[in-house]
């Protein structure tokens, strides 16, 4: 009997492919896997130039296939596992291949930045399920992805907290009216300071997220409310709500992780610790729950629930996020560019804090709007941006 109910547990394991495995979300999505007792098997993994960490990923995980940036981090990668026999792939044509040739039950894509945008597109044309962080792809697609899904028969679920807590929220209110989406933010490590107060800010302490563990660039787009302004154009395109029906709540505890309003005026909020282990692990398993992957809230030791507006003016990046999305077109793919040059070059003391804001709201007044882009054309634009940045 122990060892049918064994076969069992291994026939209904789910075949899961990591792309982004050793960033902040990949990382974490390595340890939802590692905790499942076994509901997972792990075909491939993707990541960057993080080769020691990716090896130890490898070893832990025993993928069909791996696949890395460049020739250089693949001959490195080789060298390093060469008594695993794993085959090692390089590039984006190397992603495409791992994608298309390990095909998985589930995408769980990580992968930062705009860079996403086509493995997200190869991935979902596999018919599986995305299990998506990465927003970019979708703000500057959105429009492109959703027919895909629909036409690959694939799913699309989000990853992001908020997006999942508002999933969650609308499970069982297919039929229900949504009057509003209350997409929560933690206002970050700036809340309540003025933009005199800001002007001097350093990347050190833009890094010093009060609830959150990310990646630097997620960081720093939390604390300018850039990243909350891209979370409104996503929720516009996964949920199909006008950016009238999305409104942003500053809430500093990071409890509820988003509400939503229905017609009748009643408001479901999803809650729980500020762990993104929460919301993975409810992609990859979803409609059931999985393993328990952190503490539960402690209600009778917690402290005050507390509410506010978003400050416009000390942190206009969200109002231009507002303006991209109701201009639509190819606008969102330059608001998401331009902060994306923008950190960087913050990061890397090139651009004040402040000078974040500015830039992407000089590149969104100098941009001509190409209404319903193909991929091609959204890819153009985001390239004629960086190489107005070089120059």
């Amino acid at each position: 009997m122990i060892t049918d109910s064994m076969d069992v547990t291994k026939t209904e394991s789910k075949s899961i492919s990591i792309l982004g495995s050793t960033g902040s979300v990949g990382r974490q999505s390595v340890d939802v896997v590692l905790k499942s007792g076994g509901a997972y098997r792990v075909r491939a993994l993707a990541a960057g130039r993080n080769i020691a960490l990716l090896e130890e990923q490898i070893r832990l995980l025993h993928p069909e296939a791996v696949c890395v940036t460049d020739d250089a981090a693949a001959a490195d990668l080789t060298v390093r596992i060469r008594d695993l026999g794993v085959p090692v792939l390089s590039g984006m044509e190397g992603l495409r291949q791992l994608i298309e040739d390990y095909r998985a039950d589930i995408y769980a894509i990580s992968i930062s930045g705009m860079i996403a945008l086509q493995p997200v597109l190869w991935a979902i044309r596999t018919g599986a399920r995305i299990a998506l962080a990465n927003k970019e792809s979708i703000v500057t697609a959105g429009h492109i992805m959703i027919p895909a899904v629909k036409a690959a028969g694939a799913e699309l679920l989000p990853v992001d907290s908020e997006h999942s807590a508002i999933f969650q929220c609308l499970e069982g209110e297919r039929h229900n009216p949504i009057k509003q989406i209350l997409l929560t933010a933690s206002g970050g490590p700036f809340r309540g300071k003025t933009r005199d107060e800001l002007r001097d800010i350093t990347p050190a302490q833009a890094l010093k997220h009060p609830n959150w563990s990310m990646g630097a660039k997620i960081t720093v787009d939390s604390s300018t409310l850039a990243n909350k302004g891209l979370e409104v154009m996503e929720a516009h395109h996964l949920f199909g709500v006008s950016y009238d029906q999305v409104r942003v709540v500053v809430h500093p505890q990071s409890v509820i992780h988003s509400m939503v309003e229905f017609s009748d005026g009643a408001v479901k909020a999803q809650l729980g610790v500020p762990d993104m282990r929460l919301p993975i692990e409810y992609a990859l398993n979803y409609p059931k729950r999985g393993a328990e992957m952190t503490q539960a809230l402690d209600f009778w030791n917690m402290s005050a629930l507390t509410f506010e507006k978003p400050d416009p003016e000390t942190f206009p990046a969200l109002a231009l996020a507002y303006e991209a999305g109701r201009a639509g077109g190819t606008m969102p793919t330059v608001f998401n560019a331009a902060n994306e040059i923008a950190v960087a070059d913050f990061l890397a003391g090139k651009q004040s804090y402040l000078g974040i804001a500015d830039s992407i709201g000089e590149a969104m007044a100098r941009h001509r709007v190409v209404k319903d882009p193909s991929l091609e054309e959204i890819l153009a634009v985001e390239k004629e941006l960086r190489a107005a940045a070089r120059k």
